[in-house]
């Protein structure tokens, strides 16, 4: 499980996030959307411990990431738009540098699986400068996945692949969920979010503007109703939005 309560992150006179608090349970997906600057990224790296929130709470798995980081993180994977890959480690060599670092049993036929079904198993001795933008995206997701994580933060997690590594990775994403994982995706393909979130959290200027399903969201808008999240989105923060 995930549970924010009251983060706030300020740089200088700037509050990039106030006062945000959710919970993401096991079997959810939460669904982190919003205009450019809105305050997402900032959140997603406060969740993964990245940045030290200026005030608030993030518990991962029942520990607090601030006092017991360490138990925290043994639950969590944070996969960000951008894959940060070891040149001189092929792709075997990274899910056995993860397994250690992780504890992970079973390493061998645990990688061998993600491998399959991230379409990475005829590359398991190439470097990451062999591998196209979408696979180097799926090896940094295999590596996330590896150690079993029981809260997921996804950045973009799309990027670069092809229709056929969408809908597998679209797949992949639900399967963790459906397994107990408690996920959070953020992304601007608001047709991804809508086909495989259970929940949508609309940030605005580093504050909620609204969270729910599409359609409690859409019932307290009635002239919304019907419609998709992307005119719901543009309703709530377009220019014109209040």
């Amino acid at each position: 499980m995930i549970e924010v309560t009251a983060l706030s992150k300020v740089y200088g006179d700037v509050a990039a996030v106030r006062d945000l608090s959710f919970a993401v349970g096991p079997g959810e997906v939460l669904g982190l959307v919003g205009p450019n600057g809105a305050g997402k990224t900032t959140t997603l790296r406060s969740l993964a411990g990245i940045l030290v929130p200026t005030a608030g709470e993030v518990r991962i798995a029942g520990f607090n990431l601030a006092t017991d980081p360490v138990a925290a993180k043994r639950h969590l994977a944070f996969i960000p738009d951008e894959p940060h890959l070891f040149d001189h480690l092929t792709v075997e060599e990274h899910l056995a540098f993860v397994a250690r670092l992780y504890g992970v049993t079973d390493a061998a036929s645990k990688g061998a699986a993600l491998l399959r079904e991230l379409e990475l198993a005829t590359r398991p001795k190439a470097f990451p400068n062999e591998l196209s933008r979408g696979m180097k995206q799926k090896l940094a997701i295999a590596c996330g996945l590896l150690h079993d994580p029981t809260a997921l933060i996804l950045d973009e997690p799309l990027t670069g692949l092809d229709p056929l590594g969408i809908r597998r990775m679209k797949a992949t994403i639900m399967r963790r969920a459906s397994e107990g994982a408690a996920v959070i995706l953020s992304s601007h393909l608001l047709h991804l979010v809508e086909e495989v979130c259970t929940r949508v959290l609309v940030l605005r200027r580093g504050r909620v503007v609204t969270e729910g399903t599409i359609a409690t969201i859409t019932a307290a808008r009635p002239e919304l109703a019907g419609r998709s999240l992307e005119d719901v989105f543009i309703a709530l923060v377009g220019e014109d939005a209040p």
